[in-house]
């Protein structure tokens, strides 16, 4: 069976029940949640053997964080809890319009320090040979900072170099950087050691200002990506290889209740399709399939039985 790992952070969501208590006071609803860890659930839910590399507290939530990867069957040898420390966190608002707000706390998250040093880097890269494939994104080399992914990128240089699949997502988020020109060098940096590049054309947009198909191949012609992954929407998802370019249609989903969520279980899909021999089309189409069934319910992680049952499992 394929491995894969994903690299990234896990953190505390609070987000509001549609309910008020007796005292007027809003319920908020606490859950677990973060770009990689999300795919890293759907992706053993699809079969893949997955582990999850963080760094958390010791603390009760991070207690119960680790309880929660290990009830989804993600391996947690790759973890590390520091003493007096604790998860971030951030909490989802609803709007009068019913789109959602969220903020953060996670400037102090033990996550942060990943790939802090060149002895850690070294010895998670140790640990990363194992597997078949590596996973993470641009939240991952944003929260780490500048001096952690020099020590990143140069372990995936040597896990490349192994024959170690790496898969990327740029997924940009403006807050988390300083500014637009430390994330162009830092993403441009990634797709040196990028095999599989899964992008959305919304993101090539906002860091870009260029969310063009033409303007996409362009950007990363100069980098050897075996796969480079456009995510549209409702539109057709496009996959460009050095020899072919493949359109993939999104069928129509009815019932949208939100959109959390939905990119990264596209790519638990499409990832777990790959690593597990299918085809770029089927890959792509599992994708659309696992991001249609989340869209039709709230947060970005379902009760595993719902997921089963609608992916037909």
């Amino acid at each position: 069976m394929a491995q894969i790992a994903a690299i990234g952070e896990v953190m505390v969501e609070l987000s509001p029940f549609p309910t008020i208590d007796n005292n007027g006071r809003e319920i908020m609803a606490l859950s677990f949640a973060g770009d990689t860890y999300n795919t890293s659930v759907y992706m053993s839910r699809l079969g893949l053997e997955t582990h999850y590399v963080t760094q958390l507290g010791q603390d009760p939530y991070s207690q119960q964080i680790m309880q929660r990867i290990a009830n989804e069957n993600i391996g947690t040898a790759m973890i590390k809890q520091l003493p007096g420390r604790s998860p971030g966190l951030y909490v989802i608002r609803n709007t009068p319009d019913g789109e959602r707000e969220f903020f953060y706390w996670r400037k102090e998250a033990p996550a942060r320090e990943l790939f802090n040093s060149q002895e850690s880097a070294d010895q998670l890269c140790q640990k990363l040979m194992q597997c078949d494939c590596i996973y993470l994104s641009g939240i991952t080399l944003a929260i780490i900072g500048e001096q952690s992914r020099e020590f990143l990128f140069q372990s995936l240089k040597k896990l490349r170099a192994q024959g170690v699949t790496i898969a990327f997502d740029s997924n940009y988020r403006p807050r988390l950087w300083q500014d637009k020109t430390e994330a162009q060098k830092a993403m441009l940096s990634i797709m040196q050691y990028t095999d599989i590049a899964l992008l959305t054309l919304d993101d090539e947009q906002l860091l870009w200002g260029d969310d063009t198909v033409a303007g996409c191949k362009q950007r990363y012609a100069q980098f050897k990506l075996r796969e480079l992954v456009l995510k549209r929407g409702a539109d057709d998802a496009i996959i460009i290889t050095p020899d072919a370019e493949l359109r993939v249609p999104v069928p129509p989903v009815q019932g949208v209740v939100d959109t959390t969520g939905a990119g990264d279980t596209f790519n638990a899909g499409y990832l777990a399709g790959r690593l597990m021999n299918k085809s770029l089309e089927d890959s792509a189409k599992q994708g659309i399939r696992c991001a249609g069934i989340i869209i039709r319910h709230r947060g970005a992680i379902i009760d595993k039985s719902i997921f089963d049952k609608e992916l037909g499992v």
